[in-house]
């Protein structure tokens, strides 16, 4: 299998076109549960533009009804990528200081219940900036946000 570079470029210029809005290729599904993950997905796929089709465990989107559960929960996606051996990104969990832009670093309880997948788009002044939807947000601080847990998932490349 093929091993190909993550464009980092292209999930940030993703998320910058996308952060205030809606790409209509792609549900909405801030009314039920949040869009957060379904966002940080699609700026890994405009990143990695290889989906995994394996079904339940794989990471895809073909349509609302037609989606992996890695595409849109905190922790499926989390598992897909610190796990996938096979098609589509593939990641390792890191410290935050170990992040580049194109990752993703998760908000979670003290209880060890992660619930956001903001983006990774920059860094000042020491400080991680994020893309987000749900709250949707470009360029926020990561310390603006209230969170007990963090982790960040650093991706290592592309199968194809």
């Amino acid at each position: 299998m093929d091993i190909l570079n993550y464009d980092r470029a292209a999930a940030v210029a993703y998320a910058r076109k996308w952060a205030f809005g809606r790409n209509p290729k792609f549900y909405d599904f801030s009314k039920i549960g949040g869009d957060c993950t379904n966002f940080a997905s699609q700026c890994i796929f405009a990143g990695a533009g290889v989906m995994n089709f394996t079904p339940t465990f794989g990471w895809y989107y073909k349509s609302v009804n037609d989606r992996t559960p890695s595409w849109t929960g905190v922790e499926y996606l989390y598992n897909f990528l610190t796990a996938n051996d096979g098609a589509g990104p593939f990641a390792e969990e890191v410290s935050l200081d170990k992040l580049e832009i194109g990752d993703v670093v998760q908000l979670g309880k003290a209880t060890g219940d992660f619930y956001h997948s903001p983006v990774v788009v920059g860094f000042r002044r020491g400080q991680i900036l994020i893309a987000a939807h749900s709250y949707d947000a470009y360029n926020r601080p990561l310390s603006s946000y209230s969170y007990e847990k963090v982790r960040g998932i650093h991706i290592l490349g592309v199968r194809k």
